[in-house]
């Protein structure tokens, strides 16, 4: 029960990113989790012109979409510049249901599903989180998709276009890539008299700069291990493995794999018992304990590139306003590497291209829909719009445009700095253990933590269900 990682292919991209962040011109792409999951310019970049359509739709049409792209995602607002342009040129119109991604739009989306009340393109994850609706046949491979549409996605590098682990085939065009990574108040720090993190950070050190930022009166970590686990859950095993195991599925609890699994949990279970999570860490929300990061009340914050958009937004007076930037409340942030332990470098990271845009069975089958769906995506994944889209991430563009470095602020300009010193980027394998399997030690992590449920029964309870669904 493994699955390859895209270290090799999609290390390139970073290094690209890397290159193009100092206004270099970006050879081919690739570079790589980041689950849960799991993903905000505010310096934005140049807006794009509307890229000529490939394809045209038989009349005025209206498409329903589904995007994680909302909320404080860091793409919102590109999200909305790029539809409207679509329209605008083409004529057909977007019914948009976008929502903040998180468990319970997975949940929703495969619902809709179900019930038949799927969208007509969806930008959804490319993991076992859509294995339900790809063996349902409810959505259309990218080679279907070509036989009729020859030129779909072929601005694309096809080796970084994810296969569904359901088939083996390709649905979803990737636009953005993300990576996972420890942003850090830097003010914090300096009040604690801890040093900023480095590429060479080990999780011993980590340990003790925690005890004392608590020493000083501040969490050490902002997060809420009631809510989203996610991160934390991710990086913990990842510290008990490397880049080449990282993506085996164990077989139980108590098998080589499984043991990494308890072990990892097991090292989130000693950070909450020597205090280093918030007091109110199993019952505070995500968007509490983030609050407490941008405020100054905790030093590190796990999250995903995503979380760019949200901290930017904190620094201005106006979230909706990029020129409204207090640069001096952000010059407080920073972006750095999961401290490492055992073979696990610091500077392997989590990341790739997780996500992209599917188009239904339901949207193929309607002669008018058809061409306004393959339009739309062909709009939204063209050389164009995508670099608006990636940033200081990745993507698999054949041609990477050359990124002018000054049309970001501070915290992107830092990010891409520790892109370039990535030595690895593994997906998550949070994401090839699906939602129910995840259950018993992502919703049972405050069990986990406190004692009332053994870190080895909960990964077996999850293996458990895992084995079902391959059933």
């Amino acid at each position: 029960m493994k699955l390859k990682n895209l270290t090799a292919v999609l290390m390139t991209a970073v290094m690209t990113i890397g290159m193009v962040g100092c206004g270099s011109t970006a050879p081919e792409a690739p570079a790589a989790e980041a689950p849960a999951q799991t993903e905000a310019p505010a310096a934005e970049a140049p807006a794009a012109e509307a890229p000529a359509e490939t394809t045209e739709a038989s009349g005025p049409v209206e498409i329903t979409v589904t995007t994680t792209f909302a909320g404080e995602d860091s793409n919102a607002q590109n999200y909305k510049n790029a539809v409207a342009d679509w329209e605008a040129a083409t004529g057909n119109t977007v019914s948009d249901t976008s929502a903040t991604s998180d468990e319970t739009f997975k949940t929703r989306i495969i619902t809709d599903f179900e019930t038949g009340s799927e969208p007509d393109v969806l930008f959804f994850f490319n993991g076992a989180d859509a294995n339900d609706f790809v063996n349902a046949g409810k959505v259309v491979s990218i080679d279907d998709i070509r036989a009729e549409f020859p030129e779909y996605a072929s601005n694309m590098n096809d080796d970084l276009i994810a296969a569904s682990p359901a088939d083996g085939k390709k649905y979803a065009v990737p636009v953005n890539g993300y990576w996972e990574a420890m942003f850090v108040n830097t003010e914090v720090l300096d009040a604690a008299g801890v040093a900023m993190p480095g590429a060479d950070y080990t999780w011993d050190q980590f340990l003790e700069d925690c005890q004392k930022i608590k020493d000083a009166g501040y969490a050490p970590i902002a997060a809420a291990l009631g809510n989203i686990p996610h991160y934390w859950w991710e990086f913990a095993i990842f510290n008990q493995q490397t880049p080449d195991n990282h993506l085996d599925i164990p077989g139980a609890a108590d098998d080589a794999t499984g043991a990494q699994w308890v072990a990892g949990l097991e090292d989130i279970k000693d950070l909450y018992e020597k205090g280093f999570f918030p007091d109110n860490t199993l019952s505070a929300t995500d968007d509490e304990t983030f609050a407490m990061f941008t405020d100054g009340k905790a030093a590190f914050l796990l999250d995903g590139s995503w979380k760019v958009g949200g901290i930017v937004g904190s620094c201005q007076s106006d979230p909706e306003d990029p020129s409204t930037i207090d640069a001096d409340k952000l010059s407080h942030f920073d972006v750095t590497y999961f401290p490492g332990k055992g073979n696990r470098k610091t500077t392997d990271m989590i990341g790739g291209l997780s996500m992209g845009y599917y188009i239904t069975t339901k949207a193929w089958e309607d002669p008018d829909k058809k061409a306004a769906a393959v339009s739309f995506v062909e709009h939204m994944t063209s050389d164009e719009v995508v670099p608006q889209f990636a940033q200081h991430t990745a993507s698999a563009l054949k041609n990477a445009p050359a990124v002018d470095e000054t049309q970001f602020n501070a915290l992107q300009v830092k990010a891409m700095a520790m892109m370039s010193g990535v030595t690895s980027l593994t997906g998550a394998v949070q994401d090839l253990f699906n939602g129910d399997c995840r259950v018993s030690t992502f919703d049972g992590m405050p069990d986990i933590v406190v004692g009332n449920v053994s870190a080895a029964d909960a990964v077996q309870e999850g293996i458990d269900v895992y084995k079902d669904t391959l059933e």
